[in-house]
């Protein structure tokens, strides 16, 4: 269970605060939700509570993690021999899965194959969540500012 002030992941979406903790009724039945405020982006979120285990809520990576993120960032990539639609669906299970080093293993690869080939429309649109949700991630674990988050993601990708 996590509290009010922690700092957590939800897959696919990114990295935010837990405002609060309330009892909302939807569709007639009463529940208790996480609201969880995402700064990058400025979005809010109601999370049920009972379904948390199952989303994959996590807390953020410690700041003494990010340098084997940047690791993961800068490892050359060896994949990118699978077909467009096996690639689509592999990265997908990885950022679905919540995993900061799968996330980023997606933006370095989707980022590598961009440099090297160009990517689909979709494979874009899958590039641009991923890195979204790296950037939030960091932004929480680091204390910084979005925009300097993105200059280093970018320059940790050349």
């Amino acid at each position: 269970m996590f509290k009010v002030g922690d700092k957590v992941v939800y897959p696919m979406h990114g990295a935010g605060i837990i405002e609060s903790i309330e009892e909302r009724e939807v569709l007639g039945e009463k529940s208790q939700y996480y609201v969880m405020h995402l700064p990058v982006g400025n979005m809010k979120l109601f999370i049920p509570l009972k379904n948390v285990e199952n989303l994959g809520l996590r807390q953020v990576i410690s700041p003494t993690m990010v340098k084997d993120v940047l690791e993961v960032l800068q490892t050359k990539d060896t994949a990118n021999a699978l077909a467009w639609n096996r690639r689509y669906r592999a990265n997908l299970e990885k950022i679905k899965s919540g995993n900061i080093f799968e996330v980023a293993n997606v933006v370095r690869s989707l980022s590598q194959r961009e440099n090297e080939k160009g990517l689909s429309t979709g494979e874009k649109k899958m590039y641009e969540n991923a890195c979204q949700i790296l950037i939030s991630e960091l932004v929480l674990t680091e204390g910084s500012e979005e925009e300097a988050v993105r200059q280093w993601l970018s320059s940790a990708l050349i």
